[in-house]
């Protein structure tokens, strides 16, 4: 194909969607690396600290969408440091310097101040779309900046941000001329907003399609809302209870009404009962419904609203539900291809949580399952061979169990031939999650069965040194490991080094890694950034003159060409 006009080979390359496969094919010859990268128009960056920005902008200088990620995704679970790092301003300084026509920045577990959200918002006159997901470090003032300058922005996405509310009416900042907003979402503010510029703002935007508001929207304001965008397809509510009468709830039951196109429904902070009912009517017509912020809503009433929901796709609930209203999901939503079930109770002392009955029932009843997050008390490894062989489509399974070295309760047991039902018969399993006791055996099983697995996340398991090697040495597609509380050390870290270059991290907290691990990972691989990351809180003995026999609480590793980052705080040590 080399001898085509390179017209005809853009052209080619337009049908690939996939990051990974216009990769492969720059890769061809010369002639295809200068198509591919001057017709690439969406890149994905998994790890911040991979590249440098510029090198990225000089590559693909006709990008219009790019998306970075920053901090390892067990920040999600405080085990980082605050500061550990993930800035996004060298990126949009870079992008302002090489890619100009820039429309869309997508930004996941970065510090993101109102500095770079001001430079952003002044440098692509373009721009089109900012999607924020768990980002920190900047308040309303940077909000502001995105409204006044971003002129024609479509999208506005803040989901599970750190937002400082500086008290500035960021709302009131859009223009009176900005029609073009498509999908909005502020639901992780906590401030007051400006109900009557929101409702403005809504009103003229008349392809609105998503809106997701904070918990400060009252009811009487999102009947208002409603009433003047008919036309969405996605709600996140407000704080939905009723404090002035019949009148307002009346209201609220005659907008939705008018709402035929909803599908997907989440928020719902805090819940009157009554209002509940007042749904009903869109419930018939939902794909989608996110209750896992809504933890007035009591279990009953939880039930009461899924029998109307039949063409559920996607779960997001608390286990307040317990097994009996799961049992009421398997028999309602035949459609269910994802499901979420929170803890209620994180400390684990309370009676709510779900179990492998329940588990079990959704398996049979939601035949076409093929994604799970389930935090229960306990599982069997029964439950778990009956539902492998009841849904056999999972590509992610995520099992926690509140008691994480908890053993099956009917046999005293580990749970490794559970789990190894599920790798064996899930062939498309590319996420797993695993809890409870378990031992090398599983690690077996994983390395021999689980050939498309991409991301591994182990916690509180294993034996020895063996499980990882297992891991490492089956798992051929393997991109992302992550390891805590766990007993592998030196000798698994040093088996199988060639394989990281392969992979785009490894973490490992709390295991039995030493620092002179960590440095002769470092000398073998210098193509790695091989972090050992000391908590503020350790020994001043221990900062200052570690031996090699020390053990790291926190490491890091991740392929690199951009050499050691120059942010690096102090407790970070790059080997």
């Amino acid at each position: 194909m080399t001898y085509f006009p390179e017209e005809v080979v853009e052209h080619i390359f337009d049908f690939l969607s996939s990051h990974r496969d216009r990769n492969i094919v720059s890769t061809v010859c010369k002639a295809w690396y200068r198509v591919e990268r001057l017709s690439r128009r969406s890149v994905f960056v998994g790890n911040c600290y991979a590249v440098r920005p510029g090198r990225v902008m000089a590559r693909f200088p006709g990008m219009k969408c790019l998306s970075v990620k920053g901090k390892p995704h067990f920040a999600d679970f405080n085990l980082v440091p605050h500061d550990w790092g993930g800035f996004a301003l060298p990126w949009i300084e870079a992008a302002a310097r090489g890619c100009p026509s820039l429309e869309e920045l997508r930004l996941k577990r970065m510090v993101v101040s109102d500095e770079s959200l001001e430079l952003l918002a002044r440098s692509f006159p373009n721009f089109k779309a900012l999607v924020l997901v768990s980002c920190e470090g900047f308040t309303t003032d940077g909000l502001a900046a995105i409204a006044t300058h971003c002129r024609g922005l479509r999208e506005l996405d803040l989901q599970e941000n750190e937002v400082e509310d500086h008290g500035r009416q960021w709302l009131s900042c859009f223009p009176d001329s900005c029609t073009s907003l498509e999908s909005l979402n502020f639901a992780c503010l906590k401030g007051e907003v400006n109900a009557g510029a929101l409702e403005r703002l809504v009103a003229r935007c008349v392809n609105l399609r998503s809106l997701k508001l904070n918990r400060a929207i009252s009811v009487e304001s999102l009947a208002r809302i409603l009433a003047r965008t008919p036309h969405l397809v996605e709600l996140g509510t407000g704080s939905f209870t009723i404090e002035h009468g019949a009148e307002a709830y009346q209201r609220l039951i005659h907008a939705f009404q008018k709402c035929k196109s909803l599908k997907s429904l989440s928020g719902f902070w805090d819940v009157a009962p009554r209002c509940m009912q007042s749904i009903y009517s869109i419930c018939p017509n939902l794909t989608v419904l996110n209750l896992s912020y809504a933890p007035a809503i009591q279990g009953a009433d939880l039930v009461k609203l899924i029998r109307h929901c039949f063409k559920l796709q996607k779960l997001w609930v608390l286990d307040c539900i317990r097994d009996k209203g799961l049992a009421v999901v398997a028999s309602t939503c035949k459609e269910l291809q994802e499901l979420r079930v929170f803890p209620s109770d994180i400390y684990g002392t309370g009676t709510a949580a779900v179990t492998e009955e329940g588990l079990v029932a959704i398996s049979s009843g939601c035949s076409k399952l093929n994604s799970l997050l389930y935090f229960c008390h306990q599982m069997t490894n029964a439950a778990l061979i009956t539902v492998a062989k009841n849904c056999p489509h999972f590509t992610r399974f995520r099992l926690c169990i509140l008691d994480p070295g908890k053993p099956d309760p009917d046999t005293n047991q580990p749970l490794d031939e559970g789990f190894g039902a599920i790798v064996r018969s899930c062939k498309d399993l590319r996420r797993l999650s695993l809890s409870g006791l378990l031992t090398d055996k599983v690690f077996l099983y994983i390395g021999e069965y689980a050939a498309r697995l991409e991301m591994l996340s182990i916690a509180f398991a294993g034996d020895s040194d063996k499980g990882m090697v297992y891991v490492l040495n089956g798992c051929k597609n393997l991109r992302k490991l992550e390891i805590r509380d766990s007993p592998f050390g030196d000798a698994a870290l040093l088996e199988n080094v060639g394989k990281y270059e392969t992979m785009r991290s490894l973490w490992m907290s709390s295991c039995d890694v030493t620092l002179g691990g960590c440095k002769a990972l470092a000398a073998k691989m210098p193509r790695l950034n091989v972090e050992v990351i000391n908590d503020t809180d350790e020994s001043d003995e221990m900062e200052e003159n570690p031996s090699d026999m020390h053990k790291v609480e926190k490491m890091y590793v991740y392929r690199t060409l951009a050499g050691a980052r120059n942010d690096a705080p102090e407790f970070v040590e790059i080997l």
